[in-house]
Parts: C-alpha cells; sequence; structure tokens
C-alpha cells in the first residue's frame, strides 16, 4: 500500500493529502565537524577561549548522549564521533543505528592479561571474543586520539571505559530498574507549578 494518500476522503470536495508513514530528521553538524572547527580555532588561535569551551561542551554532552543511550537499554556499538550531531541548541544526538543492541544482551568484558610477552606484543587479539562480548577498555584508542579530547574525556566520563560502570547498569536493567533522562537541563524544562 501506498505511504501517500491523494483524495476527498469525506466526500466534501476538499483534496487531502494524507501521508501514512514520515520520518523527521532534524538538521545537525556531524560532531566530528564540529570539532575538528574548534581544532582549527585553536590552532589559528583565533578565540582560545570560546574554542575551548566549544570543544569542552562537544565532549561533555557526547558522554551525556552515550549515558543517556545506556539508561534507555541502548548499546550504540559504534560510538566514533562522526555518528554523533551536535543541534542548534548543542546537545548531542546519536544517528547511526545499525549497530545498537540492547545493553542486556551484552557481554561486557575486561580485556584480559596477556598471557606471555607474544600476546602483549601482538598487533592482533590473541583473546576470544564472542559475539556479544564488549570491552568498555579498548574504546579509548578510537575515540580519544586527540590529547585535549582525551583530557576533557577523562575528567568527566572516564566511566565509559570502565566495563563496571556498564555491567552495573546492565544489571540494574535486567532488575527492572528504569532509569530517568532528562534530555534538558533543569533550567530549560517546563516549570512545575502546584495546583490550588
Amino acid at each position: 500500500p501506498s505511504q501517500l494518500e491523494i483524495s476527498d476522503r469525506n466526500g466534501d470536495g476538499d483534496i487531502e493529502v494524507v501521508v501514512k508513514h514520515v520520518y523527521i530528521e532534524r538538521r545537525m553538524i556531524p560532531l566530528n565537524i564540529y570539532l575538528q572547527e574548534a581544532f582549527d580555532a585553536l590552532q589559528a588561535k583565533a578565540d582560545d577561549a570560546a574554542a575551548r569551551a566549544q570543544l569542552e561542551r562537544a565532549v561533555v554532552e557526547y558522554g551525556n548522549a552515550i549515558k543517556d543511550l545506556v539508561a534507555a537499554n541502548i548499546f550504540p556499538g559504534d560510538m566514533l564521533w562522526k555518528n554523533f550531531g551536535i543541534t542548534r541548541h548543542g546537545k548531542v544526538v546519536f544517528y547511526d543505528y545499525d549497530e545498537i543492541e540492547y545493553i542486556t544482551d551484552c557481554n561486557f568484558r575486561r580485556v584480559p592479561t596477556p598471557r606471555n610477552e607474544e600476546d602483549e606484543m601482538s598487533g592482533e587479539v590473541w583473546y576470544s571474543v564472542g559475539r556479544h562480548d564488549v570491552f568498555p577498555e579498548t574504546f579509548g584508542p578510537f575515540l580519544l586520539g586527540n590529547p585535549l579530547v582525551r583530557g576533557e574525556f577523562m575528567k568527566h566520563h572516564a566511566d565509559l571505559l570502565d566495563r563496571d560502570f556498564w555491567q552495573s547498569h546492565k544489571e540494574r536493567i535486567a532488575a527492572g530498574h528504569v532509569h530517568d533522562v532528562f534530555p534538558y537541563e533543569r533550567d530549560r524544562r517546563f516549570i512545575q507549578h502546584k495546583l490550588a
């Protein structure tokens, strides 16, 4: 069946357009580009304070976006900066859903201690990895190559690189706990008034 209907459905002579299913996409700046703009400004020494603030806000919001997903039982899979965007209000939003899975389906593990020097120096993964295995401590090399980003990330969201953070959320979700997620800071939310 068509997702679009053009007809006089109620017989009053007015032609109506009915869209049965629609996707709405927000206009965002990809987070990797937003961060690159901050890096470029820092290198050009254009407005150091503003560029540092832009970088810090983006990194803090990036971590918050991941934590909001975790609270909703969603593991984002591919957490590269390019898979997130920043809205005109400064919120970071995840938009690459092709690798998501439930937190409760993931097996969060620590990278095992190398058995010998050969394991330790190997460029290949030498330990077993199952389909749902996730090793949070390995996220750093892919996400935190820039020292400025690494510094801000570790200051605000170092827990995302720790297996215990992910495992504890998985256990709480499995136990039925529902986390509250507030997409806006308290000062931007609707004000609640008591009825008289």
